[in-house]
């Protein structure tokens, strides 16, 4: 698949990018490649292979749910660096 200097401009736009011709040119260029690679990729014969990703076969390790009483606001805001009555009070960040 080939890309155009027009399509790699909008991406530039899309990714609030800003480049010029030179880089747009460039950027068609490695691209197109990138994409023909993929291409390759799809005729490649996967018939009788086992997935060999590792993550696809990890279990997670979770533990019961146990409802337990809350301990309060005594301990839980006790190692609070500024509190106000029962709530943390943090440093604002919107203004």
């Amino acid at each position: 698949m080939k890309i155009s200097k027009d399509e790699v401009e909008k991406i530039a736009h899309l990714a609030r990018l800003e480049i010029n011709d030179l880089q747009k040119k460039k950027m068609a260029g490695q691209l197109s490649n990138i994409l023909q690679y993929i291409d390759k990729l799809k005729d490649a014969d996967v018939e009788g292979i086992k997935l060999s990703s590792g993550a696809a076969f990890m279990n997670n390790v979770l533990r019961d749910d146990k409802l337990q009483a809350s301990p309060g606001p005594v301990v839980t805001l006790a190692n609070a660096p500024e509190r106000d009555e029962d709530f943390y009070t943090v440093p604002r960040v919107v203004k």
